[in-house]
């Protein structure tokens, strides 16, 4: 039997709403990747927000882009993801310091974003998903 913790919970809802399109999230069989169901090895425990919608593997989207390469891409760039055009128009490079200012609000930091993440309040936070992002190549 399965045991569901209050805060393992409270992640499943907020990954219900994360980078939410309206639209259902692609499945292999209707020719989309699936999207990411665990955390990659060696993440930090910050990164699970991110892992319930993004991917880190080369060329495999889910409800979001791959993260694989993303520190020193240019935003909105990643062949095969259909981003907004306010993130495509961005002409943001993600860097740690762009990427701080993204994970503390993307909607902030770029209005009309698909990514309907509120944001790391702390900066602690944000620095370990950063962290792990830079490891990413």
């Amino acid at each position: 039997m399965r045991f569901v913790t209050m805060a393992t919970a409270g992640l499943i809802l907020a990954l219900a709403g994360c980078g939410s399109t309206g639209q259902p999230a692609p499945s292999a069989t209707d020719g989309g990747s699936e999207a990411p169901a665990t955390l990659a090895a060696g993440a930090p425990v910050d990164f699970a927000i991110c892992s319930g919608c993004h991917t880190i593997g080369a060329g495999k989207n889910g409800i979001g882009p791959s993260l694989l390469g993303v520190v020193g891409r240019k935003a909105g760039s990643l062949a095969g993801y259909g981003y907004s055009a306010a993130l495509r128009k961005s002409g943001i490079v993600w860097t740690p310091a762009t990427l701080d200012i993204w994970l503390s609000g993307p909607m902030t930091m770029v209005p009309g974003t698909k990514m309907s993440f509120g944001g790391y309040a702390d900066p602690k936070q944000r620095q370990a998903v950063i962290g792990y992002l830079k490891t990413l190549k």
